[in-house]
């Protein structure tokens, strides 16, 4: 086995609305496979006990943890996507904005000609650059 480094998002209760709107918002997204805690385990029957999905060719790892915790997503930590047309930026940037917070408008900010980096609804971070 070859050494493998992977995003891991952890959520509390969110995790299949989460990988779904990736999924279908994010280019090239596919959901690889979704495990639920059992009725035996520490967590809901209902929500993930480990999903793996792609998104632009990346894999992800996400769950739902049982356990609540004091922290959640920063923004110092984000998933970066490069686009190849605006209307592939435009189409993901909505999907990932509704009920999120916008941190950079997407637009020419100097250093990129269109890019934009936002909060999803979910707490998740994402950079998006026009290639």
């Amino acid at each position: 086995m070859t050494t493998t480094v992977r995003p891991f998002l952890m959520f509390e209760g969110k995790c299949e609305a989460a990988v779904t709107t990736y999924v279908a918002a994010v280019p090239g997204g596919a959901l690889i496979s979704l495990e639920r805690w059992g009725p035996d385990g520490p967590g809901a029957a209902d929500q993930v006990r480990q999903a793996v999905f792609a998104v632009g060719g990346q894999t992800v790892m996400a769950m739902d943890s049982p356990a609540r915790h004091a922290f959640s997503f920063t923004p110092s930590v984000s998933l970066f996507i490069e686009f190849a047309t605006e209307a592939e930026q435009d189409r993901t940037w909505a999907a990932l904005a509704e009920g999120g917070e916008v941190l950079m408008e997407l637009m020419d900010h100097g250093f990129s000609r269109r890019f934009g980096w936002l909060n999803d609804r979910f707490g998740v971070s994402w950079q998006m650059n026009l290639a």
